[in-house]
C-alpha cells in the first residue's frame, strides 16, 4: 500500500513512518523542508531514499493534492503542538485549516483509509468522565487544545458522512528520537535541568511514541469492524507519579513542590501574556497547567486496536538515555542512566 504521510518529520510522524515501512508499505511524505527527511529518519535507521518526498505546506492545496495522488492510505499527523502563546496563528492555520484541506484532498483522491491524528486533549474537559470513543468533542479554553478540537470536528463530520476516516488519540508522548524536541520531551528535559521545581497537581494520559506509531500502522489495514476512533496505548499518570518515576529511573532526588492545578492557572495565564515579550521559552505554560487540571483517564474498554503498551518507566528511561546521548542532558542530569546503570526498581 502507498501511504501518504503529513508531519512525517515530527516525533509521531517519524516513528509512524518507521512502523509503516516495517510492515512493507511504501511511504510518500509531504514536508516543508526536504533536508529534514534525512535528519529525522536516519536516526531510526531509515534510508531517506526509501520514501518519496513532496515539498510543501499542509495549507497548500496544490502540494497536498500532489502528495495524496494515487495513495491508498493517508496518515495526517501534521500539527503544531505547542502551548507557547507566540505560536497561536501557526497553530490555528496548521491544525485547523491544514486538517480541513488534507482530509478533503485525500477523499477527492480516492484514498481507501485515512487516519487523522487527533489528541486526547481534543476531548477535554469531560466533567470528570473517562475518555472513550463516544466522548463528545470538547471545548477546551486553551488555543492549542481548542485547535485540536476544531480539527476533530472536521474529522468527525467526514465520519458522519460515511468517509473512510479513522481517528487516533495519542496521549502525551515520550520516547527516544524526537527530531524537534517537542513539548513533552522538552518538559521532561526541563525537569532534569532543574527548571520545573513546582508542578500542578492532577495528571494526564502518557504513552510511548513507538506504541502510538504501531497503532497508526495497524489502522492502515485493520478491518473496519470495530470503532472508528482509537486511543494510543498509555496510562493516566498523576503528576506526583510522573516525578516519582523520573526519580526512580535516574536515581536523582528532584525536589519538587506540588500545588493545586486550578490555583496555578492564573500563573499560566500570566506567563502566556509575558511570553511574546520574553526572548526565552518560559516553562510554566497555561496549556500544560490546564491539561493537568482537566485531563481524565481513558476508559479501560476504549479501543486501542488490541495493541499493548510499554511501561512508563521503560519509556522515560529510553527518553532520558536519548537526551543524554544526543548531548541534551549532562551526565549529572541523566543520573544513573548516564553511567549505564539500570533504573532502580520502584519502591
Amino acid at each position: 500500500m502507498l501511504v501518504a504521510v503529513t508531519g512525517g518529520t515530527g516525533f509521531v510522524g517519524t516513528h509512524s513512518v518507521a512502523a509503516l515501512l516495517r510492515r512493507g508499505h511504501r511511504v510518500r511524505l509531504l514536508v516543508r523542508d526536504r533536508a529534514a527527511v534525512a535528519r529525522s529518519l536516519a536516526p531510526l535507521g531509515i534510508d531517506p531514499a526509501a520514501v518519496e518526498t513532496v515539498v510543501g505546506e499542509v495549507t497548500d492545496r496544490r502540494r497536498v493534492a500532489e502528495a495524496v495522488r494515487g495513495a491508498q492510505g493517508v496518515l495526517h499527523a501534521a500539527s503544531v503542538y505547542s502551548f507557547d502563546s507566540r505560536q497561536r496563528e501557526a497553530i490555528r492555520r496548521t491544525n485547523e485549516h491544514g486538517t480541513e484541506l488534507v482530509l478533503a484532498q485525500a477523499l477527492r483522491a480516492g484514498a481507501e483509509r485515512i487516519v487523522h491524528v487527533s489528541s486526547v486533549g481534543a476531548l477535554f474537559p469531560t466533567g470528570g468522565a473517562p475518555l472513550s470513543e463516544r466522548t463528545p468533542v470538547g471545548s477546551p479554553a486553551e488555543p492549542y487544545l481548542a485547535s485540536k478540537a476544531a480539527a476533530e470536528r472536521i474529522a468527525r463530520r467526514h465520519q458522519q458522512d460515511g468517509a473512510p476516516v479513522l481517528i487516533s488519540y495519542p496521549p502525551a508522548l515520550l520516547g527516544p528520537h524526537d527530531p524537534r524536541l517537542g513539548d513533552q520531551t522538552a518538559r521532561l528535559r526541563d525537569v532534569l535541568r532543574g527548571l520545573m521545581p513546582v508542578w500542578p497537581l492532577g495528571g494526564f494520559p502518557v504513552g510511548d511514541v513507538r506504541d502510538t506509531a504501531e497503532l497508526h500502522a495497524e489502522l492502515m489495514t485493520a478491518p473496519r469492524t470495530g470503532p472508528d476512533r482509537y486511543f494510543g496505548p498509555g496510562v493516566f499518570l498523576p503528576t506526583r507519579q510522573y516525578v516519582r518515576t523520573l526519580r526512580e529511573v535516574t536515581g536523582r532526588r528532584l525536589p519538587t513542590a506540588f500545588l493545586p492545578a486550578r490555583a496555578v492557572l492564573p500563573v499560566g495565564r500570566l506567563v502566556g501574556l509575558l511570553q511574546p515579550y520574553w526572548p526565552w521559552h518560559l516553562p510554566a505554560e497555561y496549556g500544560a497547567v490546564y491539561t493537568c487540571a482537566y485531563a481524565t483517564a481513558v476508559d479501560a474498554a476504549a479501543g486501542t486496536a488490541g495493541l499493548p503498551g510499554r511501561g512508563i518507566a521503560e519509556t522515560m528511561a529510553d527518553a532520558v538515555r536519548w537526551l543524554h546521548r544526543s548531548g541534551r542532558l549532562t551526565d549529572r542530569q541523566a543520573g544513573l542512566l548516564a553511567a549505564g546503570k539500570e533504573p532502580r526498581p520502584a519502591g
